[in-house]
Protein backbone atom coordinates (compact mmCIF):
# COMPACT_ATOMS: atom_id res chain seq x y z
CA UNK A 1 0.00 0.00 0.00
CA UNK A 2 2.34 2.10 0.81
CA UNK A 3 4.60 1.81 -1.92
CA UNK A 4 1.61 2.21 -4.24
CA UNK A 5 1.04 6.08 -2.32
CA UNK A 6 5.07 6.29 -3.11
CA UNK A 7 4.20 6.06 -6.82
CA UNK A 8 1.46 7.94 -7.45
CA UNK A 9 2.95 10.55 -5.35
CA UNK A 10 5.76 10.53 -7.93
CA UNK A 11 3.42 10.33 -10.83
CA UNK A 12 1.82 13.89 -9.45
CA UNK A 13 5.39 15.27 -9.28
CA UNK A 14 6.11 14.62 -12.70
CA UNK A 15 3.92 16.80 -14.09
CA UNK A 16 5.58 20.18 -12.48
CA UNK A 17 8.14 21.96 -14.16
CA UNK A 18 9.23 25.73 -14.08
CA UNK A 19 7.90 28.29 -16.49
CA UNK A 20 9.91 31.19 -17.31
CA UNK A 21 8.32 34.47 -17.46
CA UNK A 22 7.62 34.84 -21.02
CA UNK A 23 5.57 31.20 -20.84
CA UNK A 24 3.80 32.90 -18.13
CA UNK A 25 2.69 36.09 -19.92
CA UNK A 26 2.07 34.33 -23.21
CA UNK A 27 -1.05 33.00 -21.37
CA UNK A 28 -1.85 35.91 -19.68
CA UNK A 29 -1.46 38.02 -22.29
CA UNK A 30 -4.57 40.25 -21.04
CA UNK A 31 -2.22 41.08 -18.30
CA UNK A 32 -0.25 43.56 -20.28
CA UNK A 33 -2.97 45.01 -22.03
CA UNK A 34 -3.65 42.34 -25.39
CA UNK A 35 -6.71 42.11 -23.81
CA UNK A 36 -8.73 41.99 -27.64
CA UNK A 37 -7.40 43.29 -31.26
CA UNK A 38 -8.90 46.54 -30.78
CA UNK A 39 -6.83 47.15 -27.83
CA UNK A 40 -3.99 44.67 -28.69
CA UNK A 41 -2.62 47.51 -31.49
CA UNK A 42 -3.00 50.62 -29.04
CA UNK A 43 -0.51 48.83 -26.71
CA UNK A 44 2.18 47.76 -29.10
CA UNK A 45 1.94 51.37 -30.78
CA UNK A 46 2.19 52.74 -26.91
CA UNK A 47 5.10 50.54 -25.67
CA UNK A 48 7.19 51.57 -28.66
CA UNK A 49 6.21 55.00 -28.13
CA UNK A 50 7.59 54.97 -25.08
CA UNK A 51 10.73 54.03 -25.69
CA UNK A 52 11.38 56.10 -28.44
CA UNK A 53 10.39 58.84 -25.96
CA UNK A 54 12.80 58.25 -23.58
CA UNK A 55 15.83 57.04 -25.68
CA UNK A 56 15.65 60.41 -27.00
CA UNK A 57 14.97 62.19 -24.36
CA UNK A 58 17.99 60.34 -22.59
CA UNK A 59 20.68 61.66 -25.35
CA UNK A 60 18.92 65.06 -25.56
CA UNK A 61 17.90 64.63 -29.08
CA UNK A 62 13.92 66.74 -30.08
CA UNK A 63 11.86 62.91 -31.15
CA UNK A 64 11.19 62.65 -34.61
CA UNK A 65 8.93 59.64 -34.84
CA UNK A 66 7.02 57.36 -37.21
CA UNK A 67 4.02 55.23 -36.85
CA UNK A 68 3.30 53.44 -40.02
CA UNK A 69 0.46 51.10 -40.14
CA UNK A 70 -0.56 48.98 -42.83
CA UNK A 71 -3.47 46.50 -43.13
CA UNK A 72 -2.43 43.08 -44.36
CA UNK A 73 -5.86 41.42 -44.28
CA UNK A 74 -7.89 39.12 -42.17
CA UNK A 75 -7.39 41.53 -38.90
CA UNK A 76 -3.88 42.00 -38.87
CA UNK A 77 -1.80 44.94 -39.47
CA UNK A 78 1.47 45.52 -40.45
CA UNK A 79 2.90 48.07 -37.13
CA UNK A 80 6.01 49.98 -38.02
CA UNK A 81 7.77 52.54 -35.64
CA UNK A 82 10.43 54.54 -36.57
CA UNK A 83 12.32 56.65 -34.52
CA UNK A 84 15.68 59.39 -34.40
CA UNK A 85 17.18 57.94 -30.62
CA UNK A 86 20.95 57.11 -30.48
CA UNK A 87 20.22 53.22 -31.57
CA UNK A 88 20.65 50.34 -30.33
CA UNK A 89 24.33 48.53 -29.75
CA UNK A 90 23.99 45.49 -32.00
CA UNK A 91 24.70 43.11 -28.69
CA UNK A 92 21.30 44.61 -27.15
CA UNK A 93 18.78 44.32 -30.18
CA UNK A 94 18.21 40.42 -29.78
CA UNK A 95 17.60 40.70 -25.97
CA UNK A 96 15.73 44.02 -25.64
CA UNK A 97 13.42 42.43 -28.48
CA UNK A 98 13.11 38.84 -27.30
CA UNK A 99 13.41 38.30 -23.97
CA UNK A 100 11.16 39.58 -21.35
CA UNK A 101 12.37 42.00 -18.05
CA UNK A 102 15.29 42.76 -19.58
CA UNK A 103 16.23 46.48 -19.54
CA UNK A 104 17.68 49.23 -17.82
CA UNK A 105 14.98 50.75 -16.30
CA UNK A 106 13.39 48.54 -13.37
CA UNK A 107 16.37 48.28 -11.24
CA UNK A 108 16.69 52.71 -11.03
CA UNK A 109 15.03 54.94 -9.19
CA UNK A 110 15.00 57.34 -11.50
CA UNK A 111 11.75 58.78 -13.96
CA UNK A 112 10.98 57.13 -16.99
CA UNK A 113 7.89 55.83 -19.22
CA UNK A 114 8.79 52.50 -18.90
CA UNK A 115 10.24 50.36 -15.76
CA UNK A 116 9.59 47.25 -16.00
CA UNK A 117 11.34 45.82 -19.13
CA UNK A 118 7.89 43.88 -20.18
CA UNK A 119 6.75 46.40 -23.04
CA UNK A 120 8.44 45.97 -26.48
CA UNK A 121 9.42 42.28 -25.79
CA UNK A 122 5.62 41.38 -25.00
CA UNK A 123 4.66 43.48 -28.18
CA UNK A 124 7.22 40.81 -30.29
CA UNK A 125 5.58 38.34 -27.66
CA UNK A 126 2.17 39.26 -28.93
CA UNK A 127 3.15 39.44 -32.94
CA UNK A 128 4.72 35.92 -32.63
CA UNK A 129 1.23 34.35 -30.63
CA UNK A 130 -1.33 36.10 -32.84
CA UNK A 131 0.62 35.83 -36.52
CA UNK A 132 3.56 33.79 -36.02
CA UNK A 133 5.74 35.82 -37.38
CA UNK A 134 8.89 37.36 -35.67
CA UNK A 135 9.85 40.75 -34.98
CA UNK A 136 12.24 42.92 -37.54
CA UNK A 137 14.12 45.77 -35.87
CA UNK A 138 16.81 47.76 -37.69
CA UNK A 139 18.56 50.42 -35.21
CA UNK A 140 21.84 52.44 -37.01
CA UNK A 141 23.85 54.21 -34.52
CA UNK A 142 25.61 57.32 -35.66
CA UNK A 143 28.73 56.72 -38.02
CA UNK A 144 27.86 53.05 -37.12
CA UNK A 145 26.17 50.79 -39.99
CA UNK A 146 22.70 49.47 -40.13
CA UNK A 147 22.07 46.06 -38.19
CA UNK A 148 18.83 44.28 -39.13
CA UNK A 149 17.99 41.80 -36.52
CA UNK A 150 14.83 39.31 -37.14
CA UNK A 151 14.20 37.93 -33.65
CA UNK A 152 11.92 35.53 -32.28
CA UNK A 153 11.05 34.48 -28.25
CA UNK A 154 11.52 31.52 -26.93
CA UNK A 155 8.87 31.40 -24.73
CA UNK A 156 9.92 28.42 -22.83
CA UNK A 157 13.59 29.88 -22.25
CA UNK A 158 12.46 33.38 -22.03
CA UNK A 159 15.31 33.96 -24.38
CA UNK A 160 16.05 35.81 -28.16
CA UNK A 161 16.36 32.93 -31.44
CA UNK A 162 18.05 34.92 -33.63
CA UNK A 163 16.51 33.91 -37.14
CA UNK A 164 18.71 37.04 -39.27
CA UNK A 165 22.10 39.11 -38.39
CA UNK A 166 22.72 40.96 -41.11
CA UNK A 167 24.31 45.02 -41.75
CA UNK A 168 22.51 46.33 -44.80
CA UNK A 169 22.44 49.83 -46.27
CA UNK A 170 19.54 51.55 -45.48
CA UNK A 171 19.35 53.22 -48.81
CA UNK A 172 18.68 49.95 -50.07
CA UNK A 173 15.97 48.05 -51.22
CA UNK A 174 15.93 45.65 -48.03
CA UNK A 175 15.09 48.49 -45.84
CA UNK A 176 11.57 48.34 -45.49
CA UNK A 177 8.57 51.35 -46.38
CA UNK A 178 8.45 55.08 -47.15
CA UNK A 179 12.43 56.47 -47.92
CA UNK A 180 10.94 59.48 -46.75
CA UNK A 181 10.17 57.86 -43.21
CA UNK A 182 13.90 57.33 -43.03
CA UNK A 183 16.18 59.03 -40.04
CA UNK A 184 20.22 59.18 -40.29
CA UNK A 185 20.20 57.46 -36.55
CA UNK A 186 17.97 55.77 -34.69
CA UNK A 187 15.63 52.66 -34.17
CA UNK A 188 12.97 50.88 -36.64
CA UNK A 189 10.71 48.21 -35.43
CA UNK A 190 8.38 45.96 -37.72
CA UNK A 191 5.91 43.67 -36.44
CA UNK A 192 3.20 41.48 -37.75
CA UNK A 193 -0.30 41.48 -35.40
CA UNK A 194 -3.67 40.78 -34.77
CA UNK A 195 -5.30 44.01 -34.84
CA UNK A 196 -8.56 45.91 -35.16
CA UNK A 197 -7.72 49.39 -36.16
CA UNK A 198 -10.67 51.79 -35.26
CA UNK A 199 -10.76 55.73 -34.82
CA UNK A 200 -12.61 57.29 -31.40
CA UNK A 201 -11.02 57.54 -28.15
CA UNK A 202 -10.01 54.41 -27.77
CA UNK A 203 -7.76 54.28 -30.99
CA UNK A 204 -4.18 54.51 -31.76
CA UNK A 205 -5.24 58.25 -33.47
CA UNK A 206 -6.56 59.52 -29.92
CA UNK A 207 -2.97 58.04 -28.31
CA UNK A 208 -0.54 59.96 -30.09
CA UNK A 209 -2.85 63.17 -29.61
CA UNK A 210 -3.07 62.58 -25.77
CA UNK A 211 0.90 61.46 -26.24
CA UNK A 212 1.18 65.10 -28.58
CA UNK A 213 0.15 67.12 -25.83
CA UNK A 214 1.78 66.09 -22.89
CA UNK A 215 5.47 65.85 -25.11
CA UNK A 216 4.91 69.50 -27.06
CA UNK A 217 8.51 68.70 -28.05
CA UNK A 218 7.82 65.62 -29.93
CA UNK A 219 7.31 65.58 -33.93
CA UNK A 220 5.11 62.64 -34.06
CA UNK A 221 3.67 61.29 -38.23
CA UNK A 222 0.86 58.98 -38.30
CA UNK A 223 -0.18 56.97 -41.73
CA UNK A 224 -3.41 55.46 -41.23
CA UNK A 225 -3.98 52.52 -42.67
CA UNK A 226 -6.19 53.91 -46.12
CA UNK A 227 -3.06 56.03 -46.58
CA UNK A 228 -4.35 59.06 -44.25
CA UNK A 229 -1.46 60.96 -42.54
CA UNK A 230 -1.31 63.02 -39.68
CA UNK A 231 1.20 65.20 -38.38
CA UNK A 232 1.09 66.01 -34.90
CA UNK A 233 3.63 68.96 -34.61
CA UNK A 234 6.72 69.92 -32.38
CA UNK A 235 5.74 73.60 -31.09
CA UNK A 236 8.86 73.69 -28.45
CA UNK A 237 12.73 72.97 -29.03
CA UNK A 238 12.62 72.88 -25.03
CA UNK A 239 13.21 69.68 -23.65
CA UNK A 240 12.38 68.94 -19.85
CA UNK A 241 15.13 68.49 -17.26
CA UNK A 242 16.59 64.72 -17.49
CA UNK A 243 15.94 63.25 -14.54
CA UNK A 244 19.25 61.95 -12.61
CA UNK A 245 19.12 58.51 -10.41
CA UNK A 246 18.99 58.36 -6.51
CA UNK A 247 20.03 55.64 -4.24
CA UNK A 248 16.84 54.17 -2.09
CA UNK A 249 15.17 56.03 0.96
CA UNK A 250 15.28 54.19 4.45
CA UNK A 251 11.22 55.13 4.82
CA UNK A 252 10.54 53.53 1.09
CA UNK A 253 12.31 50.56 1.32
CA UNK A 254 10.77 46.91 2.46
CA UNK A 255 12.38 44.40 4.75
CA UNK A 256 13.18 41.82 1.60
CA UNK A 257 14.67 44.21 -0.07
CA UNK A 258 17.37 45.62 2.51
CA UNK A 259 18.10 41.76 3.21
CA UNK A 260 18.94 41.42 -0.70
CA UNK A 261 21.16 44.83 -0.26
CA UNK A 262 22.75 43.87 2.64
CA UNK A 263 23.62 40.41 0.61
CA UNK A 264 24.74 42.63 -2.38
CA UNK A 265 26.70 45.17 -0.20
CA UNK A 266 30.02 45.62 -0.10
CA UNK A 267 30.22 47.78 2.73
CA UNK A 268 32.27 46.59 6.10
CA UNK A 269 30.02 48.22 8.66
CA UNK A 270 26.73 48.44 9.44
CA UNK A 271 27.03 52.09 9.79
CA UNK A 272 28.83 52.67 6.18
CA UNK A 273 25.90 50.10 4.74
CA UNK A 274 23.24 52.97 5.47
CA UNK A 275 25.39 55.94 4.81
CA UNK A 276 26.77 54.24 1.66
CA UNK A 277 23.31 52.17 -0.12
CA UNK A 278 20.89 55.00 0.93
CA UNK A 279 20.22 58.84 0.13
CA UNK A 280 20.05 61.41 3.17
CA UNK A 281 21.91 58.78 5.17
CA UNK A 282 25.05 60.25 6.94
CA UNK A 283 27.11 59.43 9.26
CA UNK A 284 25.38 61.21 11.73
CA UNK A 285 21.83 59.56 11.18
CA UNK A 286 23.77 56.22 10.60
CA UNK A 287 24.61 56.57 14.40
CA UNK A 288 21.37 57.31 15.31
CA UNK A 289 19.78 55.04 13.59
CA UNK A 290 21.85 52.62 15.04
CA UNK A 291 21.17 53.71 18.34
CA UNK A 292 17.74 53.64 18.31
CA UNK A 293 17.95 50.22 17.09
CA UNK A 294 20.17 48.87 19.60
CA UNK A 295 22.69 47.49 17.30
CA UNK A 296 26.42 48.38 17.01
CA UNK A 297 27.23 50.49 14.18
CA UNK A 298 30.78 48.72 13.69
CA UNK A 299 29.30 45.93 12.98
CA UNK A 300 29.57 43.42 9.97
CA UNK A 301 26.28 43.87 7.52
CA UNK A 302 26.36 40.81 6.67
CA UNK A 303 26.07 38.99 10.19
CA UNK A 304 22.86 40.54 10.57
CA UNK A 305 19.81 38.06 11.32
CA UNK A 306 16.54 38.96 9.61
CA UNK A 307 14.86 40.40 12.79
CA UNK A 308 18.17 42.29 13.78
CA UNK A 309 17.59 43.83 9.89
CA UNK A 310 13.99 44.69 10.68
CA UNK A 311 14.80 46.66 14.01
CA UNK A 312 17.37 49.04 11.53
CA UNK A 313 14.32 49.85 8.96
CA UNK A 314 11.81 50.25 12.34
CA UNK A 315 14.93 52.56 13.99
CA UNK A 316 14.88 54.87 10.80
CA UNK A 317 11.35 55.33 10.52
CA UNK A 318 12.06 56.92 13.95
CA UNK A 319 14.92 59.03 12.77
CA UNK A 320 13.92 62.28 11.34
CA UNK A 321 15.71 62.33 8.08
CA UNK A 322 15.51 64.60 5.33
CA UNK A 323 13.31 64.00 2.21
CA UNK A 324 15.11 62.25 -0.57
CA UNK A 325 15.85 64.53 -3.77
CA UNK A 326 13.76 65.49 -6.22
CA UNK A 327 16.34 65.76 -9.07
CA UNK A 328 14.82 62.41 -9.63
CA UNK A 329 12.11 63.62 -11.40
CA UNK A 330 11.30 65.54 -14.72
CA UNK A 331 7.87 67.23 -15.10
CA UNK A 332 6.72 68.81 -18.13
CA UNK A 333 6.59 72.30 -16.68
CA UNK A 334 3.69 74.68 -16.52
CA UNK A 335 4.65 76.87 -20.21
CA UNK A 336 4.93 73.35 -21.85
CA UNK A 337 1.91 71.89 -20.14
CA UNK A 338 0.28 74.94 -22.11
CA UNK A 339 1.96 74.70 -25.46
CA UNK A 340 0.34 71.02 -25.65
CA UNK A 341 -2.72 72.00 -24.53
CA UNK A 342 -3.30 74.89 -27.11
CA UNK A 343 -1.71 73.60 -30.13
CA UNK A 344 -4.14 70.52 -30.08
CA UNK A 345 -6.76 71.84 -28.12
CA UNK A 346 -6.85 75.57 -29.60
CA UNK A 347 -8.93 76.44 -26.73
CA UNK A 348 -10.45 79.94 -25.79
CA UNK A 349 -8.69 79.99 -22.06
CA UNK A 350 -5.84 77.55 -20.69
CA UNK A 351 -4.15 77.47 -17.30
CA UNK A 352 -1.58 75.04 -15.92
CA UNK A 353 -0.06 74.24 -12.30
CA UNK A 354 2.79 72.36 -11.29
CA UNK A 355 2.62 71.59 -7.66
CA UNK A 356 6.16 71.08 -5.89
CA UNK A 357 7.40 67.60 -4.98
CA UNK A 358 5.92 65.36 -2.18
CA UNK A 359 7.11 62.19 -1.06
CA UNK A 360 4.42 59.05 -0.89
CA UNK A 361 6.27 56.02 1.16
CA UNK A 362 9.95 57.20 0.42
CA UNK A 363 9.53 57.95 -3.02
CA UNK A 364 9.50 61.20 -4.50
CA UNK A 365 6.70 62.09 -6.52
CA UNK A 366 4.77 65.61 -8.41
CA UNK A 367 1.92 66.32 -9.75
CA UNK A 368 0.98 68.75 -12.77
CA UNK A 369 -2.69 70.34 -13.66
CA UNK A 370 -4.09 71.29 -17.13
CA UNK A 371 -7.45 73.06 -17.66
CA UNK A 372 -8.67 74.23 -21.25
CA UNK A 373 -12.01 75.94 -22.05
CA UNK A 374 -13.93 76.97 -24.79
CA UNK A 375 -12.85 77.55 -27.97
CA UNK A 376 -12.33 74.64 -30.40
CA UNK A 377 -13.57 72.29 -27.29
CA UNK A 378 -16.94 70.97 -27.70
CA UNK A 379 -19.82 71.42 -25.18
CA UNK A 380 -20.71 67.55 -24.72
CA UNK A 381 -22.33 67.84 -21.28
CA UNK A 382 -19.41 66.35 -19.34
CA UNK A 383 -15.47 67.19 -18.93
CA UNK A 384 -12.44 65.33 -20.68
CA UNK A 385 -10.17 63.52 -19.08
CA UNK A 386 -6.27 63.57 -19.68
CA UNK A 387 -4.52 61.32 -17.76
CA UNK A 388 -0.76 60.92 -17.63
CA UNK A 389 1.51 58.86 -16.05
CA UNK A 390 5.25 59.62 -16.49
CA UNK A 391 4.01 62.02 -19.34
CA UNK A 392 2.49 58.28 -20.84
CA UNK A 393 -1.30 58.63 -21.63
CA UNK A 394 -3.92 56.34 -19.77
CA UNK A 395 -6.72 55.45 -22.08
CA UNK A 396 -8.85 52.99 -20.26
CA UNK A 397 -10.07 52.30 -16.14
CA UNK A 398 -10.75 55.58 -16.02
CA UNK A 399 -13.21 55.22 -13.10
CA UNK A 400 -10.49 53.14 -11.06
CA UNK A 401 -7.64 55.68 -11.49
CA UNK A 402 -6.82 58.22 -8.67
CA UNK A 403 -7.34 60.89 -11.19
CA UNK A 404 -10.91 61.05 -11.43
CA UNK A 405 -11.34 60.24 -7.61
CA UNK A 406 -9.46 63.58 -7.67
CA UNK A 407 -11.52 65.27 -10.01
CA UNK A 408 -14.81 64.16 -8.21
CA UNK A 409 -13.22 65.39 -4.88
CA UNK A 410 -13.42 69.37 -6.14
CA UNK A 411 -16.40 71.44 -5.71
CA UNK A 412 -16.36 72.80 -9.27
CA UNK A 413 -19.44 75.25 -9.05
CA UNK A 414 -17.37 76.89 -7.28
CA UNK A 415 -15.19 78.34 -9.52
CA UNK A 416 -18.27 79.36 -11.77
CA UNK A 417 -18.24 75.84 -13.35
CA UNK A 418 -21.67 74.12 -13.19
CA UNK A 419 -21.49 70.72 -11.77
CA UNK A 420 -23.84 67.30 -12.34
CA UNK A 421 -22.89 65.77 -9.15
CA UNK A 422 -19.15 65.33 -8.77
CA UNK A 423 -18.68 65.59 -12.29
CA UNK A 424 -18.29 69.60 -14.27
CA UNK A 425 -20.00 70.11 -16.68
CA UNK A 426 -19.13 72.46 -19.92
CA UNK A 427 -16.48 72.83 -22.63
CA UNK A 428 -13.49 71.66 -20.43
CA UNK A 429 -10.39 69.44 -21.08
CA UNK A 430 -8.57 68.38 -17.32
CA UNK A 431 -5.45 67.17 -18.07
CA UNK A 432 -3.75 65.80 -14.62
CA UNK A 433 0.01 63.93 -14.51
CA UNK A 434 1.96 62.65 -11.99
CA UNK A 435 5.63 62.24 -12.85
CA UNK A 436 7.26 59.38 -9.93
CA UNK A 437 10.24 57.08 -9.48
CA UNK A 438 7.82 55.04 -8.51
CA UNK A 439 4.09 55.17 -10.37
CA UNK A 440 1.16 52.77 -8.25
CA UNK A 441 -0.08 51.46 -11.23
CA UNK A 442 -3.29 49.17 -10.21
CA UNK A 443 -2.09 46.60 -13.00
CA UNK A 444 0.87 45.53 -15.10
CA UNK A 445 -1.05 46.88 -18.08
CA UNK A 446 -0.48 50.12 -16.55
CA UNK A 447 -3.92 51.59 -17.71
CA UNK A 448 -4.79 53.21 -13.91
CA UNK A 449 -2.96 54.47 -10.85
CA UNK A 450 -4.08 53.67 -7.35
CA UNK A 451 -6.55 55.58 -5.25
CA UNK A 452 -3.55 56.66 -2.47
CA UNK A 453 -4.85 59.29 -0.50
CA UNK A 454 -1.32 61.13 -0.52
CA UNK A 455 -1.61 61.08 -4.20
CA UNK A 456 -5.18 62.25 -4.25
CA UNK A 457 -4.75 64.73 -1.99
CA UNK A 458 -1.94 66.37 -4.12
CA UNK A 459 -4.03 66.35 -7.15
CA UNK A 460 -6.82 67.61 -5.57
CA UNK A 461 -4.49 71.07 -4.42
CA UNK A 462 -3.34 70.89 -7.81
CA UNK A 463 -6.91 71.20 -9.31
CA UNK A 464 -8.04 73.85 -6.66
CA UNK A 465 -5.51 76.04 -7.89
CA UNK A 466 -6.27 75.52 -11.66
CA UNK A 467 -9.82 75.62 -10.95
CA UNK A 468 -9.85 79.44 -9.36
CA UNK A 469 -7.78 80.47 -12.27
CA UNK A 470 -10.67 79.48 -14.26
CA UNK A 471 -12.97 80.66 -11.94
CA UNK A 472 -11.48 84.20 -12.02
CA UNK A 473 -11.39 83.81 -15.66
CA UNK A 474 -15.25 82.28 -16.06
CA UNK A 475 -16.54 85.79 -13.94
CA UNK A 476 -14.56 88.11 -15.39
CA UNK A 477 -16.16 86.83 -18.78
CA UNK A 478 -19.33 86.36 -17.22
CA UNK A 479 -18.69 90.33 -15.98
CA UNK A 480 -18.28 91.62 -19.25
CA UNK A 481 -20.97 90.02 -21.25
CA UNK A 482 -23.32 91.78 -18.76
CA UNK A 483 -21.55 95.02 -19.48
CA UNK A 484 -21.60 94.58 -23.36
CA UNK A 485 -25.19 93.75 -22.85
CA UNK A 486 -26.03 96.55 -21.04
CA UNK A 487 -24.11 98.80 -23.74
CA UNK A 488 -26.11 97.31 -26.23
CA UNK A 489 -29.14 97.87 -24.49
CA UNK A 490 -28.19 102.34 -24.07
CA UNK A 491 -26.77 101.81 -27.15
CA UNK A 492 -30.36 101.05 -28.62
CA UNK A 493 -32.36 103.49 -26.35
CA UNK A 494 -29.95 106.52 -26.79
CA UNK A 495 -31.63 108.05 -29.50
CA UNK A 496 -35.08 107.80 -27.64
CA UNK A 497 -33.09 109.10 -24.13
CA UNK A 498 -31.59 111.93 -25.74
CA UNK A 499 -34.48 114.47 -26.56
CA UNK A 500 -35.91 112.21 -23.04
CA UNK A 501 -33.05 113.88 -20.97
CA UNK A 502 -33.01 117.52 -22.45
CA UNK A 503 -36.93 117.54 -21.82
CA UNK A 504 -36.35 116.60 -18.19
CA UNK A 505 -33.89 118.85 -17.61
CA UNK A 506 -35.52 121.93 -19.62
CA UNK A 507 -32.24 122.85 -21.69
CA UNK A 508 -29.91 121.27 -23.90
CA UNK A 509 -29.49 119.97 -27.54
CA UNK A 510 -31.04 116.67 -27.89
CA UNK A 511 -28.69 115.35 -30.63
CA UNK A 512 -25.86 116.53 -28.70
CA UNK A 513 -27.16 114.25 -25.76
CA UNK A 514 -27.68 111.51 -27.25
CA UNK A 515 -23.90 112.00 -29.43
CA UNK A 516 -22.35 112.03 -25.53
CA UNK A 517 -24.26 109.24 -24.37
CA UNK A 518 -22.89 107.10 -27.03
CA UNK A 519 -19.42 108.06 -26.67
CA UNK A 520 -19.55 107.25 -23.17
CA UNK A 521 -21.03 104.07 -23.86
CA UNK A 522 -18.35 103.34 -26.41
CA UNK A 523 -15.54 104.27 -24.08
CA UNK A 524 -16.95 101.54 -21.53
CA UNK A 525 -17.84 103.94 -18.92
CA UNK A 526 -19.96 102.64 -16.04
CA UNK A 527 -23.35 102.66 -17.27
CA UNK A 528 -24.23 103.53 -13.83
CA UNK A 529 -22.29 107.10 -14.42
CA UNK A 530 -25.59 108.14 -16.43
Amino acid sequence: MENEIEEEQVQEGSDHREISVAEFFEKNKHLLGFENPQKSIITVVKEAVDNSLDACEEEDILPEIQVLIDDIGDQKSRVEIRDNAIGLSRENIPKVFGKLLYGSKFHKLQQSRGQQGIGISASAMYAQLTTGEPVTVYSKQEGEPCHKFVVRINTEKNEPEILEDEVIEPESDEFPGDKDYYFDHGTTIEMDVEAKYTRGHHSVRNYLKHTAIMNPYARVVLREPDGNKIEYPRVSKELPERPKEIKPHPHGVQLGVMLRMIDNSDARTVSSFLQNEFTRVGRTSAEKICEEADIDDGRRPNTLDKDESEQILDAAQEVNLQSPPTDCLSPLGEDLMLKGLEKELNPEYSTAVTRKPTVYQGNPFQVEVGLAWGGDIKDEGSFNELRYANKVPLLYKKSACVTTKAIEDVSWNRYNISQTGSRPQGPLYISIHIASVWVPFTSEGKEAVANYDPIRKEMKLALQEAGRKLGKYLKRKERKEVQEKKRRQLTSYAQEMGPAIAELAGKGNPDKIEDQIQQMVQEDYNPEQL
